[in-house]
């Protein structure tokens, strides 16, 4: 789903015209990106939560030419379903 689909999907299911949507969803990820960026966990019932973890400095390989390559420490977003929505997408059968 491209953002195009996801802003026109999100206004025709809350009944909101494409720029109410398109601010919204917009609004939603400055909020979490935001809130991570502080060190703090987002989190939606129901769905799941965002939250940041960190990564540490190591050595890597160039694909070319097999050099060691130091890759920096990083920090991450890091998104954890809730079970209930890990249900809904393995319904049993």
């Amino acid at each position: 789903m491209t953002k195009a689909e996801l802003i026109d999907a999100v206004a025709e299911k809350a009944n909101v015209t494409k720029a109410d949507a398109e601010r919204t969803v917009a609004a939603f990820f400055e909020v979490v990106v935001a809130t991570t960026t502080k060190g703090e966990k987002v989190a939606w019932p129901g769905f799941g939560s965002f939250s940041t973890t960190s990564r540490k400095a190591r050595t890597g390989r160039n694909p070319q030419t097999g050099a060691p390559v130091t890759v920096p420490a990083s920090t991450a977003m890091k998104f954890s379903s809730s079970s209930t929505l890990k249900a809904e997408l393995n319904p049993k059968k």
